[in-house]
């Protein structure tokens, strides 16, 4: 039986967490069960801005949650924030850093998830899955306007090749197509163990190639990297010499690509097919045109939503944030 003294230790040493943009069940009962109090249900702003996090210590955010620095100013005695996955671009790391509060993240729960649905765009681009289920569901049976192109033979450039984008090669290679990548600040050895071609300049990887995938991070470098001046260079012709047309997936980030030029290429046939997963403003406008271009199909920031990835992100974010509030070295720590 535990001695007094040990259970009023443990109520002092008890963490009081906010989960406010969703975890699974397990992740949510394994947090409980390392002695944690963990509070879910989503917060507004400008609750937030109000001190709404005052009295705790911790807060698990997905993407839909911004942490500002107005609102990591109001949130007194907090100690650490879990980003459940892997882009931190809605944090103040900043204000964290000048307040003492500890960011962890979760960089390799959706890793499968995201190449798998990179996989799936460029297949949806090429075959033009998309938009002859729609026709289909219209009653059209629209066959022989439906001729789509192979990927097999064709180049795949990668913007950024980290883990994720490593996969997805590895799917591109084993359909048969020519690997390129531009990442300045990847070893080459890496590279050359997938037998990727590496370019020192990005107008370089464009002009090489008729598909280009996305994999980097956004940051003011990259910000708009996919502009109108890089979509004019890519080749509409495969090197098997099939009129393939050109093809942009970007499952990373809004903001890489300028959706205003992609649109206008999509007008003017510079630019085939383009497949987003990420947008400059979520929710997407429902006014965007390119919604209703034939040339485009998107989903809703859905790279990381699968039964799978949802419980290793909650999983992993919550044995860091715990092992942060507890003092302990966390490896996947980014302030």
């Amino acid at each position: 039986m535990p001695r007094f003294i040990d259970i009023i230790e443990s109520q002092w040493t008890m963490a009081r967490i906010a989960v406010v943009d969703g975890m699974a069940s397990q992740a949510v009962n394994h947090l409980a069960s390392l002695g944690n109090e963990v509070v879910e249900g989503f917060i507004e702003k400008e609750m937030l801005s109000h001190g709404a996090l005052e009295g705790f210590d911790a807060i698990i955010v997905r993407s839909a949650t911004k942490l500002t620095a107005e609102v990591i100013s109001a949130s007194k005695g907090l100690k650490v924030i879990g980003r459940a996955g892997v882009g931190v671009d809605n944090i103040d790391l900043d204000a964290a850093i000048e307040a003492g509060i500890t960011v962890v993240n979760a960089p390799r729960a959706a890793t499968t998830s995201v190449i798998e649905l990179t996989i799936a765009h460029l297949l949806t681009s090429t075959r033009k899955l998309a938009i002859s289920n729609q026709g289909l569901k219209a009653g059209l049976w629209e066959k022989n306007m439906m001729k789509g192109s192979e990927i097999s033979g064709k180049a795949l450039g990668f913007v950024g090749f980290g883990r994720i984008a490593q996969g997805v090669a590895t799917m591109a290679k084993a359909f048969g197509m020519e690997i390129h990548a531009y990442d300045p600040y990847l070893p080459k050895q890496i590279a050359e163990r997938l037998e990727a071609r590496m370019h020192d300049h990005v107008n370089d990887l464009f002009r090489m190639c008729t598909h280009i995938t996305i994999h980097c991070n956004l940051t003011e470098e990259t910000y708009h990297l996919v502009n109108a001046q890089r979509l004019a260079l890519m080749p509409q012709l495969g090197k098997d010499g099939v009129a393939c047309g050109s093809h942009v997936v970007n499952c990373a980030r809004g903001g890489i690509v300028d959706e205003d030029a992609a649109f206008a290429a999509l007008e003017s046939g510079e630019l085939t097919t383009l497949a987003l997963d990420v947008f400059e403003v979520e929710p997407v406008d429902p006014e965007n045109p390119l919604l209703q271009h034939p040339g485009f199909h998107g989903t809703p920031h859905i790279g990381a939503a699968t039964l799978e990835a949802q419980v290793r992100v909650g999983m992993n974010i919550a044995d860091a944030v715990n092992a942060a509030l507890t003092g302990e070295d966390v490896a996947t720590r980014v302030a």
